[in-house]
C-alpha cells in the first residue's frame, strides 16, 4: 500500500514538472516577455512592414533589446510601429530602424543602428530615419521586367 502512494506521488511530481516545461516552452517560443512598467517606448513610421509583427524582437548590433508592442495605421495611412525598449538605453536622435529579415525566409525583426549626436531619443518620441522591409516580390518582379527589357528592342 505504501509503496503504491509513493508511487503514485513521483507520477504526479513527473506530469507536474512535465506541464511546468510545456509553459515554460510555449512562452519561450511564443516570444511573450514581461519588460515591467516605465520601460523606453519609440515609435517609427515605415511604408511597408511586410511579415513583422507584434512582440518581434527590437535589437542593437544583435543583442535583443526590446519588442515591437503594435503596429497600426497612422493619419497619412502608413505603417505606425510603437517598441517597447530597455529603460536604460540611450539611443541618439538620429539612429536608424531598419526592418530585417533573419536568414533567407526568417522571422522579420527590427534592427536599430545607434547615431552619433549627443542629444537622445525619450520615451514617446519618433525615429527621424526608418528603412522599410525588402519585398521578395517587388525584387523578383524588376528583375523579371528588366530581364523583359533589351537594347536591341525597339
Amino acid at each position: 500500500m505504501a509503496s503504491t502512494r509513493s508511487s503514485e506521488f513521483a507520477v504526479g511530481l513527473f506530469v507536474m514538472a512535465g506541464l511546468a516545461s510545456i509553459a515554460y516552452l510555449s512562452l519561450q517560443v511564443g516570444g511573450l516577455n514581461y519588460r515591467g512598467e516605465g520601460g523606453l517606448q519609440l515609435v517609427a513610421h515605415f511604408d511597408d512592414v511586410g511579415g513583422l509583427t507584434t512582440r518581434a524582437p527590437v535589437s542593437i548590433a544583435g543583442v535583443t533589446v526590446g519588442q515591437v508592442r503594435s503596429i497600426a495605421l497612422d493619419e497619412y495611412m502608413r505603417a505606425q510601429v510603437i517598441m517597447d525598449l530597455d529603460s536604460d538605453l540611450a539611443l541618439p536622435v538620429d539612429s536608424v530602424v531598419a526592418i530585417r529579415t533573419a536568414g533567407i525566409l526568417g522571422d522579420q525583426f527590427l534592427a536599430v543602428e545607434p547615431g552619433a549626436e549627443e542629444v537622445v531619443l525619450t520615451s514617446g518620441e519618433e525615429f527621424s530615419f526608418s528603412e522599410d522591409a525588402l519585398s521578395l516580390e517587388r525584387l523578383i518582379g524588376k528583375f523579371v521586367n528588366n530581364a523583359g527589357l533589351s537594347s536591341d528592342d525597339p
